[in-house]
């Protein structure tokens, strides 16, 4: 239809529109005071017209015969067979346009964006890395900020998990405290206790007797505790009279239960003395029956009335009042720690001042490094490293050097135990060498046979190394960003052209950790699924295994990082890290960069830890940790000791003289007494290895 016909459609509509709604509006001037059935029959008509109006305003689909061929809708109504596939190509090519653009949006392998782009060049980098023998030289310093910025707007307020501590601690003066019920408790018990040592106080058989030295110990030492109690129980906790009374007579009825049954002629007109019955006694049942009723009848759960909410919301208010006046009352402030008490205390001396963050930046991070030279061998599967631990400033210089390497193909450890060397002689004096005595600065050990038949540890490192691999593919393109490094300067140091920052934070370790365990299991069940000879139906493995396989079943990676970030939430430490990895243009990794941050509201810090890590040889070579590397680890580095045999021979000579201690006891002359004192004997022999019942039956011996 030509344009001008709709155009006279459109005010067709309109007019009948108008013409439905003009007798209603005509009713309704016409008569001001409408029935309820009238009414409800023009809105019937109204909503009927409305509805009658809309359908037959609908616009027509149908295409003007003038549309021109490169439009994207075909029409149907002629029978022009030109213009026809004209409108055909033009549909198809806007579709296959539409799909393109769809599938630039989603489809991220064949249109990668920059996200995904950057997580493919840190995935090649690494595979790449890890296939291949390289050196490494790390180095990492420490600093401390405050956990909460002064500018920021939650400082000076305090997090959840402080908050709930400091107002369950928190007891001010004149309030209700849990602890006036365990005093009350306690006078309770020394209640019952008089019941229980009026038994004792007449031995005598005459019931008259008995009778009146009970009622008068119970008589005078209850009024003493119903005293002690009132005095000392805070009085607004009894809301009424009838409680007291209730109470009073719950006491009494516990008594009754522990023995006095039957009242005396003096207590007719008093419910509050008893006398017990002689035949009676107070069982170990009724203390504990009285024990559940002096807990406040609650049990095991006694110990959460403080947790009332109404009780922890006056108690917070009290306490931030307290805070306030502390500000300009400086007497105040003993108040507050008295009245939060231990926890107070100790929450007090875990959380830092600025001005202590300050001094252990200035005084003891700003003079600490921890160092590191690192060499790799995929091939082998070997990695040697030295750790440095030193600390220098103009007066005091130290340093502590630990090398280790480890061999996964040989199942062994290599360390020089130097620096541990003063532990080992507090704890086993007698069989530490000195250094001059080693043959090698170098000690080796072993696992041991039972263990690596049953998993060899090349299997394990093969398995966890692809397994963190595959963990970091599977995590989300969203945690892998490029950055621009034209302004850093390490990445000009390094030679570095590109640079992908990759954080993980609770969610993304936790994942991480989830995935890696799942992996490592599957790798290890193949495993063990290619050497079945190996593992029968009842393998310790193959059990450990099967299970470790059910039970991943019911959760998913992400569910440990919910449970990390739950952790995080409740917890005293929020923790996260940021890596930046800086590659070449052929996508090889240059170097690393770490930043992990640890701390918390209860410490009042968070400690930075930064570590940068190079991977090129002119910083291994000039490094001053890799002359004890090559000492230590090299061709020409001398054979280290066998640490198991040293441990074998030690266990074997403690075996020696613990045969020739039992052999002695066998000795039938009198030379173990007379040749011996005690004294020689504790100075050469251990006195723990001794067995005391068998010194014994040789001295019987003797004596015969």
């Amino acid at each position: 239809m030509s344009s001008n016909h709709v155009n006279n459609r459109n005010r067709q509509c309109h007019s009948e529109m108008a013409s439905n709604y003009l007798p209603i509006i005509n009713n309704k001037n016409n008569n001001g005071h409408v029935s309820q059935t009238s009414k409800l029959t023009s809105i019937a008509l109204l909503v009927g017209s409305a509805s009658l109006v809309l359908t037959g305003c609908q616009s027509n689909p149908t295409a003007s015969t003038d549309v021109a061929a490169s439009s994207t809708l075909m029409d149907f109504s002629t029978a022009n067979p030109a213009q026809s596939q004209r409108q055909g190509h033009a549909f198809t090519a806007s579709q296959e346009a539409q799909a393109e653009r769809y599938a630039q949006l989603f489809n991220q392998e064949k249109y990668p964006n920059t996200e995904h782009q950057a997580k493919a060049h840190l995935l090649a980098a690494i595979r790449q890395h890890l296939a291949t023998e390289h050196v490494a030289v790390a180095q990492a310093n420490y600093q401390a900020v405050p956990f909460i910025d002064a500018d920021s707007i939650d400082a000076g307020s305090s997090s959840l998990l402080r908050t709930i501590i400091e107002t369950y601690a928190y007891q001010p003066k004149g309030m209700y405290d849990s602890s006036d019920d365990e005093a009350q408790a306690e006078a309770r018990a020394e209640l019952a206790a008089v019941g229980v040592e009026s038994n004792k106080c007449n031995e005598n058989e005459d019931d008259d007797a008995y009778e009146v030295c009970v009622v008068e110990g119970i008589n005078y030492d209850y009024d003493d505790a119903k005293d002690s109690i009132e005095s000392d129980y805070p009085s607004d906790y009894y809301k009424s009279r009838a409680e007291a009374e209730a109470e009073r007579k719950a006491i009494a009825a516990i008594l009754s239960e522990a023995g006095e049954n039957e009242p005396t002629s003096s207590d007719a007109s008093s419910d509050n003395e008893y006398a017990y019955d002689a035949a009676d006694d107070y069982s170990s049942d009724d203390y504990n029956n009285y024990d559940e009723y002096s807990n406040g009848g609650e049990g095991i759960l006694s110990g959460m009335s403080g947790l009332n909410p109404k009780t922890m919301a006056a108690k917070y208010e009290a306490m931030q009042m307290d805070k306030q006046r502390a500000k300009t009352e400086p007497t105040s402030r003993d108040e507050i720690t008295s009245s939060t008490g231990v926890i107070g205390s100790i929450l007090t001396m875990f959380h830092r001042t600025p001005e202590q963050i300050a001094a252990t930046n200035a005084y003891q991070y700003q003079h600490l490094t921890f160092n590191s030279v690192s060499q790799y061998n995929p091939k082998q599967r070997q990695l040697q490293s030295v750790y440095s631990y030193d600390y220098a400033t103009p007066t005091i210089s130290s340093s502590i050097q630990i090398p280790v390497a480890f061999d996964f193909n040989n199942s062994s450890v290599t360390l020089d135990p130097s620096a541990i060397m003063p532990i080992v002689a507090l704890v086993n004096p007698e069989n530490t060498p000195l250094p001059s005595q080693m043959a090698s600065h170098t000690v080796s050990f072993g696992l041991p046979d039972s263990i690596t038949e049953q998993l060899p540890p090349a299997v394990l490192y093969d398995a966890v190394l692809n397994a963190i691999q595959s963990s970091m593919a599977e995590l989300a393109p969203e945690h892998f960003s490029a950055v621009d490094i034209s302004g850093d300067a390490f990445a000009k140091e390094v030679g570095a052209t590109r640079a992908v920052k990759v954080y993980f934070g609770s969610q993304q370790s936790g994942e991480m950790i989830g995935k890696t365990l799942k992996y490592v299991t599957k790798s290890l069940q193949e495993y063990v699924d290619a050497h079945l000879e190996k593992y029968p139906d009842g393998a310790i493995l193959k059990a450990a295994l099967a299970k470790a396989q059910l039970y991943n079943k019911g959760y998913q990676s992400a569910d440990v990082g919910s449970l990390l970030q739950l952790i995080e939430a409740i917890g005293p430490i929020s923790f996260n890290q940021i890596n930046y990895y800086y590659l070449d243009n052929s996508d090889r990794l240059l170097a690393k960069q770490q930043r992990v941050n640890i701390g918390g509201d209860l410490l009042g810090s968070t400690t930075t830890m930064l570590n940068q890590v190079r991977y090129d040889k002119a910083s291994f070579d000039h490094h001053a940790l890799t002359p004890l590397l090559a000492e230590s680890f090299g061709s020409n580095a001398a054979a280290p000791i066998d640490g198991n045999a040293w441990i074998a021979a030690q266990r074997q000579k403690k075996d020696r003289l613990q045969t020739a201690r039992y052999a002695r006891y066998d000795y039938e002359d009198g030379s173990l007494e007379t040749d011996y004192s005690s004294d020689e004997y504790d100075n050469r022999y251990d006195a723990e290895s001794i067995d005391e019942s068998r010194i014994g039956d040789a001295k019987d011996d003797n004596e015969k």
